[in-house]
């Protein structure tokens, strides 16, 4: 524990000007921990040069181990407030949650002393509950295992190799190259970015095959991964098994097409010269555009992107048996090559959104046509034309190429003609008008869908199953943030890049297997240090077990969205250091409080919430409230409101976590029997738009949001004076309004907590 601190409050910010800040430095030094705060004095400016300085001098002359700053928001200057290792830091926000969102209450005037007074002895009171994390350091491994031998993977194998990193690169297949040696060109790559090009995937293999640092693994498969991020053993059947240590790995194992059979309402199947992307790809390969009803070389080619009418034919919300098509609009890949579905479920599904891909193949195969077919016509109808950033260039070159024609349209039917044609029939273009029109061929689209869909693609050797969890929420695709934290997937120490991650163009491809090396080496480095990679960066603490306490209900296991936690030969947990990203989840989930961290502890919480002072009569003195905000998006959105002018209750006092994940029920217990009359749970959103950092943990704290409400019904409170909103990191300005209707609506209707005064 924190054994020697020193509290410092800062006068600048307007802190000095709404707050008798002699007045907090005399209350401070009064206070119950006065005994191991040998240090408390103000400062002008905390974070100048010369107030930095008086805290190292304070540092070296009383031994102190811990600083307690009050001052501005943790959020920021945090490389300034940097005492070393041996010094923890404690952030007491006056600035944002105390001073600029003060808001007079007419019937309790003059709160704001009181608020920084709380806010004060909560942060003393938090930072003697903490230890500086002493973690475990492994030996880790440094070799990079790459998934996939197609573009995107040889990409990873060549950016790996040029940091230094001995590479192992698996190719389930007797040749490298993937999807992308199966196409003719490739949409830009390169400035100017208004024509086709090469892939370059010949000298891709080229460089991979030369390279003395990447060993190429040819028709092998992964049999097993074990372990845990820098000490994983992978097991790999390459003409017989071998095991290998590996450090991280990057998958880049790519897409399989969707299911064609969803294509039948657009003629496919039934209409011989209705052909998909993957079909017309390979014709141009093969060197020819030919129709496949009598081999002649087509005079105008329709290519289709709105596959509406497949939606408007499947029946509603019936799950995607084996075999069949999801109600779903498809998203093309570039080039799609022909190869089988895995068979399970999810490989036959098609994606509920199109993508820039499926405009910009579109546009790539209208160039083929005036390629390969001068006197030809290319068609293009459209749903979307999709083509951001720099691929604006290449959409605008086909709308100067003669012979090919652009139109927005909304497709109403296709049928076969007397003479071998194809009539389709579209509303909605740009002429107005419904129009039929007549071509020799017709492409359209299929789904990218990702290799993880197929679960035995990784074979993790981890209590949680052997796949990738919840894939659903991702539509197959293996990452668990878009948003904040791409390359990552829900499994610590495997980096997902390419269109297993999500639909994209070669040139993205090659950023992203970039990308993903990065995090790969990032983990490793990491692990060697016993510090946290993602997304508490740094984090040296760990979750730490009294087993002697432990009961082997699983929850902690079940519910760590990471798989961090195994069980060992006696069904009791097993850590997995450097699976662990620090949630704290399992603290949450464990009825025991067995699970704490050094730094971040079940008792540090309760204690700090203990430390708000409620005054026995509300009317007179208020009510009280806690909110306990997550620290990735509800508390820097409470930041930036403050920012912004906005104000709320004075009432209320915020406490930091992790995550909602990491909310014990006993700090709801802790609150209620100190008769604070409410608790707001502030997290991220969950559920198909989730946002949530650690995926699971704004879920999971409304699951258990149940069982709190039974406790309390038990002890004659109310349920509704606990209650969990969601908000991401942009709707600060929903902040206030928020905590005004939790005030009116609970506790003015509810009044006092009953244990209110014992």
């Amino acid at each position: 524990m924190a054994e020697k601190l020193g509290v410092y409050i800062c006068e600048g910010c307007d802190i000095g000007t709404s707050l008798n800040v002699d007045e907090l430095v005399d209350y401070a030094k009064k206070g119950k921990l006065a005994n191991i705060c040998p240090v408390v004095k103000k400062s002008g400016v905390l974070c100048s040069p010369e107030g930095k300085a008086e805290i190292e001098a304070d540092i070296a002359a009383n031994g102190l181990d811990g600083v307690v700053l009050c001052a501005c928001s943790p959020r920021v200057k945090w490389d300034i407030f940097n005492f070393g290792p041996a010094v923890q830091v404690e952030r007491v926000n006056l600035r944002e949650h105390c001073v600029w969102s003060y808001q007079e209450d007419p019937k309790v005037p003059n709160q704001l002393p009181l608020i920084a007074k709380d806010y004060v002895r909560m942060g003393m009171m938090k930072l003697s509950k903490s230890r500086i994390p002493a973690p475990e350091v492994p030996e880790t491994f440094q070799t990079i295992m790459v998934l996939g031998g197609g573009f995107t993977g040889l990409t990873a194998a060549i950016e790996a190799a040029k940091l230094g990193r001995e590479v192992v690169l698996v190719e389930k297949a007797g040749v490298l190259g993937g999807k992308a040696a199966t196409m003719y060109k490739s949409f830009p790559l390169s400035a100017p970015y208004t024509q086709t090009e090469d892939t370059g995937i010949g000298a891709l293999i080229d460089a991979v095959t030369a390279s003395p640092k990447i060993k190429v693994l040819l028709n092998a498969e992964l049999v097993s991964l074990e372990g845990a991020p820098g000490l994983y053993t992978a097991t790999l059947n390459a003409g017989g098994e071998q095991k290998l240590e590996i450090g991280a790995v990057v998958l880049a194992t790519g897409w399989v097409a969707g299911d064609k059979n969803y294509l039948a309402p657009m003629g496919y199947g039934s209409i011989k010269n209705v052909v998909t992307a993957a079909e017309f790809e390979a014709m141009v390969k093969a060197g020819e555009i030919k129709r496949p009803s009598d081999g002649k070389a087509p005079a105008s080619v329709a290519i289709l992107t709105d596959v509406s009418l497949c939606t408007a034919a499947a029946p509603a919300e019936e799950p995607c048996a084996e075999g069949e098509a999801a109600p779903a609009e498809a998203a093309p890949a570039e080039g799609e090559a022909e190869a089988p579905a895995y068979p399970s479920k999810e490989s036959a599904k098609h994606l509920a959104y199109s993508s820039e891909l499926t405009s910009l193949v579109a546009l790539k195969h209208a160039r083929y046509v005036r390629e390969k077919l001068p006197q030809a016509m290319a068609y293009v109808l459209y749903d979307h034309m999709m083509v951001p950033g720099i691929n604006e260039r290449y959409y605008k070159a086909a709308q100067d190429e003669a012979g090919v024609m652009l139109s927005k349209a909304s497709i109403t039917g296709v049928s076969a003609d007397s003479d071998g044609g194809v009539l389709v029939r579209a509303k909605d273009t740009l002429l107005g008008a419904d129009i039929e029109l007549k071509a020799d061929l017709v492409v359209l689209p299929t789904a990218v869908v990702p290799v993880t869909a197929h679960e035995a693609t990784m074979n993790f050797q981890y209590r949680q199953g052997p796949g990738f969890p919840d894939l659903d929420l991702f539509d197959g695709f293996a990452d668990s943030n878009y948003i904040c934290f791409p390359y990552e997937t829900r499994r610590t120490g495997v980096y997902a890049a390419g269109c297993v991650r999500q639909p994209m163009t070669m040139a993205t491809a090659r950023e992203d297997a970039a990308g993903a090396v990065l995090k790969a080496v990032q983990c490793i480095g990491s692990a060697n240090r016993g510090m946290a990679v993602h997304p508490r960066s740094g984090d040296m603490s760990f979750p730490v077990f009294n087993f002697q306490r432990c009961t082997q209900c699983k929850r902690c296991t079940e519910e760590c969205p990471f798989g961090a936690l195994d069980d060992d030969e006696k069904g009791t947990p097993k850590p997995n250091p450097t699976r662990c990203r620090r949630c704290g989840t399992c603290m949450g989930a464990c009825p025991e409080r067995v699970i704490s961290f050094d730094n971040y502890n079940i008792d540090q919480i309760g204690s700090t919430i203990k430390e708000v002072y409620v005054p026995d009569d509300m009317v007179a003195g208020g009510p009280r409230v806690i909110v306990l905000a997550c620290e990735n998006d509800a508390y820097p959105a409470l930041d930036m409101a403050a920012f912004r002018g906005k104000s709320w209750s004075p009432f209320v006092r915020f406490i930091p976590v992790r995550c909602l994940g990491s909310v014990n029920a006993i700090w709801i217990a802790d609150a209620m029997s100190k008769g604070i009359d409410g608790v707001i749970m502030l997290g991220c959103k969950y559920g198909p738009d989730y946002q949530c950092h650690f995926v699971k943990g704004s879920e999971l704290c409304s699951r258990r949001k149940v069982n709190i409400a039974e406790s309390l019904g038990r002890l004659g409170v109310e349920s509704e004076r606990v209650e969990q909103y969601e908000i991401s990191i942009d709707e600060y300005d929903k902040v206030p309004g928020i905590i005004e209707r939790f005030m009116t609506e609970v506790i003015t209707k509810f009044g006092p907590n009953p244990f209110k005064g014992y």
